[in-house]
């Protein structure tokens, strides 16, 4: 772990360098696949240090991280030519990498709440800096109270083991509680983060304010955070949480479902993006809440791919909106007839969005209504309403984008840039190949 870390820091001084945008991201891809040789196909920590180690969990969502950082960097291509101050920029994704990694590789409890909290504050600036909208201080301020607000109870509860346990090791935490204040502290934080249902207001707005950058860390690592969170600390709650889980499970479902007619509703395309991500992690809490192994596992896997699908659907919003210079969808309309190619991309993270074949994302749903329709049979009349409005809503957002009576005020458009095929075709590749090697998501319990 130390190696990375290292990595990361001496990448720090190269972002002040002049003309170094493109090699600050060349040094993350090459970060990203000398970490993907350590994958090693079991649920034992591995690379322990003092306080660092990984275990398959971990090792998927920092493989993630990694990812989508050098991605945000190939999507925010308009900070280098516009020059607006792509040094601190690229310092903030640099920093906001090495926070996740951290809080990713912790095995101890409050280093994980430490990087946890701190990675919230490079999203903050992102968000006020480089935001297209003066509402973006309104929603930095959403985000930043949401959280916060939270997260401080659980800071309390966190104390509260230290001293029932002498320790804070995940590896040595493992007495089961069955204390409601404390059940209730350490999930909510992750609740909100996740973000739930009822504390969700925060995310569509910190998404239709923030960069393309902002969007693609919020939708791909921030949500995880929370869900990672859950699996960790479920190992303690596991009592309590049979007698109370069904509160979150039935909030989940009934707000995925809801969170669905809203997304029909919309026509902003970063709204109805930002939207869809509630529902999709509406269910990925239903399963974990479920604690079956179906659930844990299907809600990591159902992580992954919705970090790798909903980054690419922010990033070929972000790529409209740099021709039309709106996000509307009354303004994009028609964008078939403008850029042909773009369609197929639109086409093939839309079917992701709504778990088609061969995505990753139908191995998490098939996971996940596994676990929650073993949980109770009840649950089978919204799981149906929530996978049949996905499926609507990634309809709408192909169809209304793509087909129809192009814009006037649209004379003229050119085709994408290879920058922008090659971003997209990195969203989509490991999102639909890793199914070949889905023993990583699946067996990491």
């Amino acid at each position: 772990m130390l190696k990375l870390i290292f990595f990361i820091l001496f990448l720090i001084p190269v972002c002040f360098l002049k003309k170094t945008f493109w090699m600050v991201q060349l040094m993350m891809v090459l970060l990203s696949f000398m970490f993907m040789f350590l994958v090693s196909n079991s649920s034992l920590w591995m690379s322990v240090s003092y306080f660092l180690g990984m275990d398959l969990l971990s090792y998927g969502l920092i493989l993630l991280s990694l990812w989508i950082c050098w991605l945000m960097i190939t999507a925010s291509e308009s900070v280098n030519r516009m020059n607006y101050s792509k040094n601190f920029f690229l310092l903030n994704i640099v920093f906001m990498m090495l926070m996740l990694i951290l809080a990713f590789s912790s095995m101890n409890l409050f280093y994980f709440y430490l990087f946890f909290e701190a990675s919230l504050i490079p999203t903050l600036f992102l968000i006020i800096g480089w935001g297209y909208q003066p509402e973006r201080l309104q929603a930095g301020i959403y985000l930043l109270f949401y959280t916060l607000l939270a997260s401080l109870p659980m800071l309390v509860g966190i104390f509260y083991l230290y001293n029932d346990n002498y320790s804070l090791n995940f590896l040595l935490l493992n007495k089961f509680y069955t204390n409601y204040l404390l059940y209730l502290v350490m999930i909510f934080a992750f609740l909100v983060k996740m973000p739930m249902f009822l504390t969700h207001l925060w995310l569509p707005k910190a998404h239709v304010e923030a960069p393309v950058s902002g969007s693609m860390i919020l939708a791909g690592i921030m949500l995880k955070l929370g869900g990672y969170g859950l699996l960790r600390v479920f190992n303690l709650l596991m009592m309590i949480g049979l007698k109370l889980n069904f509160i979150w499970v039935s909030i989940s479902l009934i707000g995925g479902f809801l969170v669905s007619l809203v997304c029909l509703r919309q026509i902003d395309l970063k709204s109805l993006i930002a939207y869809s991500s509630v529902a999709h992690m509406g269910i990925v809490l239903a399963g974990l809440m479920t604690l079956s192994i179906w659930g844990m596992t299907g809600s990591y896997t159902l992580m992954i791919a919705h970090g790798l699908c909903s980054s690419g659907l922010f990033c070929l919003a972000n790529i409209s909106y740099e021709r039309m210079g709106s996000r509307s969808l009354l303004i994009n309309k028609g964008m078939m007839n403008l850029m042909p190619s773009m369609c197929l991309w639109w086409f093939l993270l839309s079917s992701s969005n709504m778990a088609a074949p061969p995505s990753l994302n139908l191995l998490g749903e098939i996971s996940l209504l596994n676990s929650i329709v073993g949980w109770s049979w009840v649950s089978m009349v919204l799981l149906m309403l929530v996978s049949f409005f996905s499926a609507a809503y990634s309809l709408y957002l192909y169809s209304y984008s793509q087909h129809g009576k192009i814009y006037s005020g649209a004379y003229s458009s050119f085709n994408g840039y290879f920058r922008e095929y090659l971003l997209l075709m990195f969203h989509w590749l490991p999102l639909n190949f890793l199914i070949m090697k889905s023993d990583v998501c699946m067996l990491w319990i």
